[in-house]
């Protein structure tokens, strides 16, 4: 019989509100360019540029409020605010139905990124894990199950900085809206229960240090608030 050679990480798991359950999660991938005026903001054509597909490792999750470690080698840390969905079902080559299906539920989500490493990756054309994928780079709220979210493809986002208003604006501005994104994503790769899609944030996008607060809202699905420490 073969043993492990060292104990096995626990696995990472998300509070479904309102319950006693917990999501277990199996993969993180999120979404970059899909909303036009962020794209606009970040200098590039939403015309010609479709959304790209990344990830982030499901040990860097950090759930609920609280504090936040800065993270190290950068001096530009950005915070995104996004919509997070959970699914419970998986597959290979969804149609929309499907889709709907696999879907568990929402969250409220954080997608933090080393600005200044993403910058000097992209000059070099070299891959940018580094600058979306490190310790604390995600941050997710408790999951609302599909049936209590409301009207999550259609709803306000709001993320303030020590109060101040940075980004305000509808889920409905996504130019790949959730089930078109996941639909294209099981093309790509087999999804499975236990994935999380972070659907990618709308412009207002900046710097924050520590200190700093970040409120998120994002209406009938979750709000979520971490303080840089």
């Amino acid at each position: 019989m073969m043993s492990l050679i060292f104990e096995a990480a626990e696995p990472t798991t998300i509070p479904v509100q309102d319950t006693n359950s917990v999501f277990p999660v199996n993969r993180i991938f999120c979404i970059g360019k899909n909303y036009a005026d962020h794209v606009r903001e970040m200098g590039s054509d939403p015309s010609d540029t479709p959304p790209c597909i990344f990830m982030k490792p499901t040990d860097c999750l950090v759930v609920g409020n609280g504090d936040l470690p800065y993270p190290s080698a950068t001096e530009d840390l950005h915070y995104e605010g996004e919509l997070v969905v959970a699914l419970s079902r998986g597959g290979k080559d969804l149609d929309r139905a499907a889709v709907e299906e696999a879907i568990f539920g929402y969250a409220a989500g954080l997608d933090m990124t080393r600005r200044d490493v993403q910058a000097d990756l992209k000059e070099r054309r070299l891959p940018w894990d580094m600058a979306k994928s490190f310790d604390g780079c995600a941050v997710v709220s408790a999951i609302r199950p599909k049936s209590d979210a409301g009207n999550p493809h259609a709803t306000n986002l709001k993320l303030s900085v020590n109060g101040t208003v940075r980004q305000d604006d509808t889920t409905a501005k996504m130019i790949w809206p959730v089930v078109d994104a996941l639909v294209h994503l099981s093309t790509l790769i087999e999804l499975k229960p236990g994935d999380l899609l972070f659907t990618g944030t709308p412009e207002g996008v900046g710097q924050v240090v520590r200190g700093d607060r970040m409120d998120l809202a994002i209406a009938d699905v979750a709000e979520l608030s971490v303080t840089l420490t």
